[in-house]
This record gives structure tokens, sequence and C-alpha cells, in this order.
């Protein structure tokens, strides 16, 4: 909920609110009306203001900063592990896509139960028992917190024995297919800072969770397998807050390729947010 509907379901008008959270009413109504932001006001202004209209003043925050993408979601932690392990082979299957191999479904499916498929290559194979060692890991650290250490280890599990390294940052130049972008080595301390960045901010868990998808994959962090762990992350962010689930239907892989290579020759990430968004975010409602 916006500052404005706060203001709307109060049944409050601007001199009133103003009077109640003792501040001018120039700077209630700049708030209210959007001439100035909320994070740009002194703590004092916003703890006033939240306790006025009856909020916290993280509740006021989130709810003001949710953007584009507010969160479609709130699912308790049962939920959220229930809609995770009932799409996390689909999840699977949308990585293979994601990196353009060329296997089925269904052949995903019996892999990941450990049956032999005929005919699909060995390094598919590697690969699709790689992400199911990565969600095994998420299952058994459900709880964790979400760190670059942890984005780390997830692609320890993703790239194993497809990359040069893996689990560590990137420490050489790479390119990327199809574009002349070429992404700066990274460097633990500014990565650490950018990620923290996103987390900690006063963004909804959904808009955290695209941030974190679209920064992993643009700077490359890792030497390979650099989707695949975006995605993963951006679903630990977006489960262990009950926010939902991120995948790629085959349908929409040919969009979501044209969009990435935009972002990558561009730097603008508010494409494939909104491709994403409007795509790829599922979840679980329960009828009342």
């Amino acid at each position: 909920m916006r500052l404005k509907d706060y203001f709307i379901d109060s049944n409050i008008n601007i001199a009133a609110l103003a009077k109640e959270a003792g501040l001018p009413y120039s700077t209630v109504n700049e708030v209210v009306n959007g001439k100035k932001s909320l994070d740009k006001c002194n703590a004092g202004t916003v703890y006033s203001i939240a306790f006025a209209l009856g909020t916290t003043v993280e509740n006021l925050l989130v709810a003001e900063s949710s953007g584009a993408f507010p969160d479609r979601y709130s699912m308790d932690r049962n939920r959220s592990l229930f809609i995770a392990k009932k799409l996390w082979d689909e999840n699977v299957f949308c990585g293979m896509k994601m990196e353009n191999r060329n296997v089925t479904f269904p052949q995903t499916k019996t892999i990941l139960e450990g049956v032999n498929v005929p005919g699909v290559r060995l390094e598919d194979i590697t690969a699709i028992l790689n992400m199911r060692g990565v969600w095994q890991y998420m299952f058994r650290t459900f709880d964790e917190k979400l760190t670059l250490d942890y984005i780390c280890r997830l692609n320890s599990f993703i790239s194993r024995n497809e990359s040069l390294d893996w689990g560590v940052l990137r420490y050489g130049n790479v390119g990327i297919s199809g574009t002349d972008y070429k992404p700066a080595v990274p460097v633990r301390e500014r990565v650490e800072s950018d990620i923290r960045k996103i987390l900690c901010s006063y963004d909804s868990t959904t808009q955290k969770a695209l941030s974190l998808f679209c920064y992993i994959t643009y700077h490359q962090l890792f030497w390979d397998g650099n989707k695949r762990t975006a995605m993963t992350a951006a679903n630990k962010m977006l489960l262990i807050h009950g926010a939902g689930f991120l995948t790629i239907r085959e349908n929409d892989i040919g969009e979501f390729n044209s969009l990435l290579a935009d972002m990558y020759n561009t730097g603008e990430t508010g494409e494939l947010k909104q491709f994403l968004y409007d795509n790829a975010i599922q979840g679980l409602e329960i009828n009342s």
C-alpha cells in the first residue's frame, strides 16, 4: 500500500495529517502529492508521518519504494516450500533452455529422477544434475541468509565441472556472444557493496529479486552459469520472503533472450525486469 493509499484509508486530509504529525502543511503536501519522496525526508519527518497514519516507518518506506514491481504474493514458509518443491523441476528445465541446451522437459525430469536417458549429451546431463544439486542445497539451507558468499556457493553447484573455476568471482576477462559488451572483472569489495545495497533497500522483495537477477547477469560475476546462478539467487530472495517463484517458461525464452541482449548492449534493465515481472513470477493463491 503506497503512501496515498494510507492517506485515503485513514480518511484524513493533508491539513489534519500535518497537524497530527506535528509537521508543516507544505512538507506533508509535498510528500503526499509526490513532489518529495519519503526517502529524501529526514528520519523525524518519516517517523511522524508513519505514527500519524498508524503504521511503522519500515512499512511506510517499503510500501512507498515498491515502485513498478510490488509483491504479488505473500506466502508463509510452508507455502513457499510447497511452491518451490512443486516447480523446481520446471525451473531446472528453464535453466537448460536459458543455456540453449537441447533437452526436453520429460528428459529433464527423467534425469532428475536418476534415470539414464539415451541420446542426451553428457554435458547436458551434468548441467541438469548440477541444478538438482543446487536445489537440494537450497532446500537444506532454506532459512539461511542470502549473501555474496551464499551466491558463490550456489554457483559452485551450478557450474561444477562446466567452467574454468566455480564458486568464486571471475578473475579474468570474458565476452558475451552476440554483443560487443565486455563486462569488467568483478572486484569483491564493490560486488559486496552493490549486493548489500540491493538487499538492504526499501524496495519490495520482488523488486530486489529482479534487481539481483539483472545485476549478476549483467556483470557476469562468474566464469559460467551466471543466468542460472542469478535465477537461483533471485528465487532464494523470493522464497524466503514468501513473494513467489521465478521461472521462465519455454514459450518465453525467445523474448527473454532478446531483452537480455538489449540489456547487455544498453546497460538498461527496465524492460527485462518488466518482462520477468509480467511473465515469470508465479505463486500460490489460497481462496478464503
